[in-house]
């Protein structure tokens, strides 16, 4: 049992994870350049250098042909091309380094699969409102635009959002990522519904304007645990499940993949809470008519990042303080029997990935519409053997089995698979603590060395092993065994 022809494997990496030199050949500032500085990350850690890789792009390129993928997907730093977050002045080093690194890529065989925004805003658009004041949605589409004109002829995959709800949710409603906001009941909803009027309007501005000369695909990657009842038999704990799905996917799913509005299940929720609170305890924006049918189908295809799963049960504490689950109506557990990862939030439950997928698949969808897993991996802690991550090696193992059987059991339509990621980077407010990497960087050396992990070699056995499988309709009739269980 295989993939099917056609299917691609690559890996990842975004721009203020890796890239530093922050302040470099004309770069801006971005919000998350600030949020270090001010010191709300491990250790007073910074995206001041990171991995260096503004400057040791080609190094990158050259790791990245030893693990021979079809595919990298890496992001633009928005204020290392516009610095002020507009047009006016563009910055031609920065552009020049894109440049730079999709040739590169493109004579090592690898197709760059573009990001247009990985969550490092330009402080100069925070200072104005963020993705909380719609002006920026104008900003973001000229960016859009200028990107498409200046890369389009060689990029293939375009991503306008790197996984909206950790923007809206972390950036927004709990601030533990910056801009450091506080307000889940109306500001994430706000910012939500901005980036998918954005996202919506830059696939209008490709579909019509760049599409027919460059055939190129435009989709956006939206994260999600699998969300399975803590006790399958209570039809409360089932209810409760659908709605957590609703609110961490479907939120962003249904409306682009749908009908262009958002879930029914998620605005009845709020209703209710609302009600019940006889108070305005969240505030979901409304689409108009002419927008629903604008926003609805605004993706070619469906980009999916997925780490780890949740039970979830009905909430027990209502409240009417605005948060996460007490608005959702959702409680979130694990089963102890999972395996936790170096980071608190990733227990490794395989299982999930293949039941997300077939809902996916069924929801969004079906034949019509391609599945591209685009984020996957887990981190190990900094100190000991961080080379020999046999607990990654696992990870990846377990989860292609299930992407595998969702492809050939439930039929679902996945065309890629991308690991998380790359290289070792800076993880956010967990800082450099987190290793994701297929290749480990020391950051106590300033030339940041790239040295190879053992999952870097898992990955490349599986992709040569696939690539040797998928030779000729001659071979469709061998069976696949190798790094794979018995399904």
């Amino acid at each position: 049992m295989f993939f099917p022809s056609g299917f691609l494997w690559g890996t990842s990496t975004g721009a203020f994870n890796i890239e530093g030199a922050w302040a470099e050949d004309g770069k801006g500032e971005s919000i998350w350049d600030q949020f270090g500085h001010e010191g709300h990350v491990y250790m007073n850690q910074t995206t001041d250098v990171a991995c260096d890789s503004y400057y040791k792009s080609s190094y990158d390129v050259y790791l990245l042909r030893g693990l021979q993928p079809q595919l990298y997907k890496f992001s633009i730093s928005w204020s290392r091309i516009f610095p002020a977050g507009v047009r006016n002045g563009f910055n031609s080093k920065g552009v020049d380094y894109y440049r730079q690194l999709i040739s590169n890529l493109l004579d090592s065989n690898i197709e760059p699969m573009v990001t247009l925004f990985h969550w490092d805003l330009p402080q100069a658009l925070q200072v104005l409102g963020g993705w909380q004041n719609e002006s920026i949605i104008e900003a973001f589409v000229d960016y859009a635009d200028f990107c498409f004109a200046t890369f389009g002829h060689q990029v293939k995959f375009w991503i306008t959002f790197h996984e909206p709800w950790v923007i809206s949710y972390a950036g927004y409603g709990t601030g533990e990522h910056p801009p450091g906001i506080t307000d889940p009941g109306v500001a994430s909803y706000k910012v939500a519904h901005t980036i998918l009027k954005a996202h919506a309007k830059v696939w209008h501005l490709y579909n019509d304007r760049y599409r027919s000369q460059q055939l190129g695909k435009v989709g956006l990657v939206l994260n999600s645990d699998w969300a399975e009842p803590k006790t399958p038999a209570n039809a409360e704990d089932v209810r409760a499940s659908e709605r957590y799905l609703q609110f961490m996917l479907g939120w962003f799913a249904h409306p682009i993949f749908v009908n262009g509005d958002y879930p029914d299940i998620l605005k009845a929720q709020i209703q209710e809470v609302n009600q019940q609170c006889s108070t305005t305890v969240a505030q979901l924006p409304l689409f108009t008519e002419e927008e629903k049918s604008w926003v609805k189908g605004t993706a070619d295809f469906f980009g999916l990042s997925h780490y780890t799963s949740r039970l979830v049960s009905a909430g027990t504490n209502s409240t009417c303080t605005p948060g996460y689950e007490s608005i959702g109506n959702f409680s979130l557990h694990v089963d102890p029997s999972w395996p936790q990862a170096a980071s608190s939030w990733i227990h490794v439950v395989p299982w999930g990935l293949r039941r997300l997928l077939k809902f996916v698949s069924q929801e969004y969808t079906g034949t019509k519409i391609p599945i591209y897993i685009a984020g996957n991996g887990m981190p190990t802690q900094d100190g000991g053997d961080v080379i020999n991550d046999t607990l990654r090696v696992d990870y990846f193992r377990r989860y292609i089995n299930e992407a595998l059987k969702a492809v050939k059991l439930d039929t679902v339509d996945v065309q890629s698979y991308i690991t998380r990621s790359l290289v070792d980077g800076f993880e956010g407010p967990a800082g450099y603590s987190l290793k994701f990497g297929l290749h480990y960087v020391n950051f106590e050396d300033s030339n940041r060395p790239r040295t190879p992990k053992a999952s870097s070699l898992n990955i490349l056995n599986t992709i040569q092993t696939y690539r040797f499988f998928l030779c000729s309709p001659s071979c469709g009739h061998l069976r696949f065994s190798y790094l794979m269980p018995a399904l």
